[in-house]
């Protein structure tokens, strides 16, 4: 008697099914010229599938099963099939180097299974590939405070799943966007890692979290960035974009090995912190008056100076957006794009490929601009060609690297520009800081005395024209107190403080004669600008900042 097991049977026919399957596509990979793999014996890296949604892979009968920085592995039932030839397209759009394997349906439906296990997986040291923009956009919403960054990383420490490594850096990210941070600094220390904000200017503590967070997080980090995971010992530089809405954010990545790991530095560069008026800078009126008269010159160099940090890019784009018409041609040289302005050509200066700003100066000069715009000049080559520029009937902006207005002769002289072509070329020297501003809503008075009422009224007796006094109390300061509106800060924002030297008669024979810094200030008393303490004093005692942080930018201990 025979017994008929039909279980053992179906088992039987599913095996040949599934043979007869691979078979096929084996032999269909040779016909289309494509590797063949069976997947069911492959393992599936869980964090390559956040590369495509579910939808789309399901569309296009694709599915991404292993990611290694940008490379990825991506299996395909048809490389002819129109939508898995669109999405393959539109992975490499985004950056992606795929390599296509030939699968089989069975194989196809093991990796879309696995999508379900995504939000529940364990992290994987290879970490995703992307981050949501949406996730980001929606974290915004929710941070209005540090405490809120604080209290929702910690929610996301909690939880024991996998995604809560892509959740900490969304919310890492969308905390700085929310709160306006320059930088986020993550700093790995003996025990555990710091993370902190440069808020105003000035870094501020969020919190401390475990090692092996930041390992994962580290590693998440250098994949968006395409930097190289393997390597430890040595500084790296990368970058990504966030777009949120109708802005794009570029962050820049900076890793630095040390004793406990690699310190991580990620600056934001969002576009709307830098979009700043001209009249909202704190550039005193008749200063500012001057300046709108030398930025509409048609020629001639314009010179911000300061350290990195004091807003002199800002300043820059404040210019351009002031005089920008349909008329006249704007290109731009910088290092990097901050903020994309309508109607003006913008090139980006990449030294590691040898496109330096040099080679972008003179490569603007061939489009017929009227003015140009020059991130930096830092070296004699540039210094040489921005010169001539201005010589030959170009309007010039560029940045220098100085402590003050007066420190810009000295430093062309030193790049090798002639002492008689800087006077020719420059029109005006600016210099300026960045201090923070008094939070409107916790500010306090006190009384002006003691060794703060010396130092003030030192600086006022050297004050050039009485009428920057006008209207200007001398009888209390404001202090920072702190309240939730300024995230207990006592400040909130920032404004510049300005200086200025014209080029005239006096400033040119000093040049020739003898171009150091004491002589060049002695030449412009004439000018009756403001100095930096001069213009920061002022404001000190209208309430928009303190003496401690004027102090802190522009050191009072030399007041004489």
């Amino acid at each position: 008697m025979v017994i008929f097991d039909e279980e053992k049977q179906d088992e039987r026919v599913s095996a040949l099914r599934k043979k007869e399957e691979e078979e096929l596509a084996s032999t269909l990979s040779g016909y289309h010229g494509v590797p063949y793999l069976d997947l069911s014996t492959h393992p599936i890296n869980i964090d390559a599938l956040r590369v495509i949604k579910e939808v789309d892979a399901r569309a296009a009968e694709i599915a991404v099963f292993n990611a290694t920085d940008k490379k990825i592995d991506v299996a395909v039932l048809s490389p002819k099939n129109e939508k898995t030839v669109a999405a393959i397209e539109d992975l490499k759009r985004r950056g992606y180097i795929p390599e296509i394997f030939m699968v089989s349906h069975q194989s196809l439906g093991k990796v879309w299974e696995r999508y379900k296990d995504l939000s529940y997986s364990f992290e994987t040291k290879s970490g995703a590939l992307d981050i949501s923009n949406e996730e980001i956009l929606e974290v915004t919403k929710k941070v209005n405070s540090l405490e809120d960054v604080k209290k929702l990383i910690e929610g996301v420490l909690s939880l024991k799943r996998a995604y809560r490594i892509s959740k900490i850096l969304e919310i890492i990210l969308a905390g700085a966007i929310s709160l306006q941070a320059s930088d986020i600094h993550l700093e790995p220390e003996d025990k555990d890692l710091r993370l902190r904000y440069r808020l105003d200017g000035i870094l501020t503590d969020i919190l401390h979290f475990d090692s092996e967070t930041f390992e994962l997080l580290l590693s998440r980090i250098k994949l968006i960035s395409e930097l190289k995971l393997n390597v430890k010992e040595k500084a790296q530089d990368g970058r990504f974009s966030i777009k949120l809405a109708d802005i794009e954010i570029e962050v820049r990545t900076s890793l630095l090995p040390g004793p406990y790991g690699e310190s991580v530095v990620l600056r934001v560069l969002n576009p709307n912190a830098i979009s700043v008026e001209l009249e909202s800078l704190g550039i005193h009126p008749r200063l500012l008056e001057i300046l709108e008269k030398e930025i509409r010159k048609p020629n001639g160099m314009i010179l911000t100076t300061g350290p990195t940090g004091s807003g002199k890019t800002t300043t820059l784009y404040a210019f351009l957006k002031q005089i920008y018409k349909p008329d006249i041609k704007v290109v731009t040289i910088e290092n990097p794009i901050e903020y994309h302005l309508e109607g003006i050509v913008q090139t980006q200066a990449e030294v590691e490929k040898g496109y330096s700003f040099a080679e972008g100066l003179r490569s603007a000069l061939r489009q017929d601009p009227d003015v140009i715009m020059v991130g930096e000049i830092r070296d004699n080559e540039t210094a040489a060609v921005a010169v001539n520029a201005a010589l030959t009937g170009h309007l010039v902006f560029s940045t220098l690297h100085t402590n003050n207005a007066a420190g810009s002769f000295p430093r062309l002289l030193d790049l090798g520009i002639n002492p008689k072509v800087i006077s020719s070329a420059l029109n005006v020297s600016i210099a300026q800081r960045l201090v923070r501003t008094l939070c409107p809503k916790c500010k306090k008075e006190i009384p002006l005395e003691g060794a703060n009422k010396e130092t003030i009224e030192k600086v006022l007796a050297n004050v050039p024209d009485p009428i920057y006094l006008e209207g200007v109390q001398r009888k209390h300061l404001w202090t920072a107190i702190g309240c939730p509106e300024c995230n207990n800060l006592g400040f909130k924002g920032r404004i510049g403080i300005y200086e200025a030297i014209l080029v005239d008669t006096n400033i040119e024979k000093a040049v020739i004669i003898n171009p150091s810094e004491r002589d060049i200030r002695e030449a412009a008393k004439g000018q009756k600008l403001l100095t930096l303490v001069e213009d920061g004093v002022i404001k000190v005692l209208s309430g928009i900042t303190t003496l401690e942080e004027l102090d802190r930018v522009v050191d009072l201990s030399n007041v004489s």
